[in-house]
């Protein structure tokens, strides 16, 4: 028996050794880094339910480079962030912010801060917990900027913090009084446009177009009667541009296109796929671009878009450096992670899974994570890092 045992495992080792030792290598040598201290704030106020997707990548990044707050700890997924704490009960929750305090203690707040994190402010709506969604999102629980968050990015500018906001940071529902103000704190306009490919827009074929796009371009009288890839165009004002493949763009998917040798530094794939929604804003001149959308149109398209005042290409990640600090923001919903991540506490885990996820693979989320997402944050993270030193 032991010589049968001894020839099992002499033809299985290298196998063994592949699902057991390289992961323990990978574990052990991760453990070796020494801890890096970087104070991060994240806000995320669309959390209904337990799978944090809005920020999970965030806290993840910040995990697998070991940066933690002043208690040594690892964030938090769950805790480490503000906005809404599913209860995991339908519609029931808390909500954690800065709306109590005045503008002087927020200030306070952010100087204990490197970095301010705006993933999300869409919100929580009474549509999330039902079981048979309508084309409504219903009633809003909790969502949309509020007069303590513009506190937050008035005192991270003055006090030469970094900060960083993503796609629906201003857009519905925060009022036009507060997206105004952010727009100013921020330095950027938005078109009032969002955009979004759809791979088929059959809705027989593609059950995932959703109910009030559709509900909402057939109110002007008009008829969904789309096939094969499309891009949708919607406005604040409730119009809905609808461009066709081949017709009014050419790409598959549009593009998220970063120059390979560019002043800013970031070491990031030249060209990504982005399939998911973004926004169409204007910058101050002050900004630098550090990738920019594509979408391919042809003549006519390039004729639609200057037709509703949009450029021929988009931002799609932007900075600029203001009193000392930063200010970046990602014109897309780039941190939506819905899939679990996996631990993030091996070496080298990114590397695996970038070979694994091909970046030309627009289907798979995570390919976009790791292809493009993973690697900006956690660049940003490490110069906001070697700046405290």
């Amino acid at each position: 028996m032991k010589e049968e045992l001894k020839l099992v495992l002499s033809r299985f080792w290298p196998v063994l050794l592949l699902v057991i030792g390289v992961p323990l290598l990978s574990f052990g040598i991760w453990t070796l880094f020494p801890s890096k201290n970087l104070e991060v704030l994240v806000i995320d106020k669309t959390v209904p339910f337990s799978n944090y997707r809005e920020h999970a990548g965030i806290i993840w990044a910040l995990n697998h480079d070991k940066f933690t707050p002043s208690s040594g700890e690892m964030y938090s997924v769950d805790k480490d962030y503000l906005g809404f704490f599913p209860s995991g009960k339908e519609d029931l929750g808390t909500k954690l912010d800065f709306s109590e305090k005045t503008p002087a203690q927020i200030k306070e707040e952010v100087k204990k801060k490197d970095v301010i994190f705006f993933a999300d402010t869409y919100g929580v709506f009474e549509n999330d917990f039902k079981k048979q969604k309508d084309f409504r999102a219903g009633k809003k629980i909790y969502g949309g900027l509020n007069q303590s968050d513009i506190e937050i990015i008035r005192a991270a500018k003055e006090e030469g913090k970094v900060l960083i906001a993503e796609f629906n940071s201003m857009a519905s529902p925060t009022t036009d009084f507060l997206r105004s103000e952010f727009e100013n704190q921020m330095g950027i306009k938005w078109t009032g446009w969002i955009g979004r490919h759809f791979d088929e827009m059959d809705t027989i074929v593609d059950a995932e177009i959703p109910k009030w796009l559709i509900q909402q371009y057939k109110q002007n009288g008009r008829s969904w009667n789309f096939s094969g890839p499309g891009l949708v165009f919607v406005k604040d004002t409730g119009e809905i541009e609808v461009f066709n493949f081949g017709k009014d763009f050419e790409s598959k998917t549009p593009t998220i296109r970063t120059q390979k040798v560019n002043k800013h530094g970031y070491k990031l794939p030249q060209v990504v796929p982005y399939p998911d929604w973004f926004d169409v804003v204007l910058i101050e001149r002050d900004y630098q671009v550090i990738s920019y959308y594509d979408i391919g149109p042809t003549n006519e398209g390039l004729q639609r878009l200057r037709s509703m005042g949009l450029p021929r290409f988009f931002p799609a990640a932007i900075y600029r450096e203001i009193n000392g600090g930063k200010q970046y923001y990602f014109s897309g919903d780039f941190s939506d992670m819905e899939n679990n991540l996996g631990s993030p506490y091996y070496a080298g885990l990114p590397y695996l899974w970038r070979g694994f996820y091909v970046v030309a693979d627009h289907t798979n989320r995570q390919s976009f994570f790791w292809n493009y997402y993973q690697p900006l944050i956690s660049q940003i993270f490490e110069d906001v890092h070697r700046s405290k030193k």
